[in-house]
């Protein structure tokens, strides 16, 4: 399958300058931003906002580091349970067929903001990449972010908050 439409993206990646600040780390100091979902002393999930589907979140910790092996014991356990709960979120709300779990770790693994690591959890339904995706270079997304995140917030397990 081609997708000439990640070029762009790639290239940009390629050349983001690691010291020009962090966006994960700006969101985490917003408390008041639409896009985060639920967070905690050391960890958050917020909305991806260039989603692959509908209800794709990022699990983050708070400290901006770049590599699993860099978080403490207290930060990892936080993260994956904040993993686990956006699961649960995610198949309430959804009702998907899958849901992905993923870290891309570094610029060579994909990831589009490697300086500060972040876990993908997303739905996926059987057949939900289409020829749009394909060959138009666009991803159809069902609903606004704003009623993703209205959905996840929900559907968020409340002992989990």
């Amino acid at each position: 399958m081609w997708a000439g439409w990640r070029r762009e993206y790639v290239e940009g990646v390629a050349n983001n300058d690691p010291d020009s600040g962090c966006v994960f780390c700006d969101l985490s100091s917003d408390e008041s931003s639409f896009q985060i979902i639920t967070s905690n002393d050391s960890t958050m999930a917020v909305i991806n906002i260039h989603p692959y589907t509908s209800g794709h979140l990022l699990v983050m910790p708070r400290r901006h580091v770049s590599a699993l092996d860099a978080l403490n014991s207290e930060e990892a356990g936080s993260v994956m349970m904040m993993t686990q709960a956006a699961t649960t979120a995610i198949t309430s709300a959804y009702e998907p067929d899958g849901i992905n779990v993923g870290i891309n770790q570094g610029r060579a693994a994909g990831a589009g903001l490697p300086n500060h690591l972040h876990v993908h959890v997303l739905p996926r339904w059987i057949a939900d990449t289409n020829f749009m995706t394909a060959v138009a270079e666009v991803r159809v997304l069902p609903e606004a972010l704003d009623v993703t995140c209205e959905r996840l917030r929900s559907a968020w397990p409340a002992n989990s908050r």
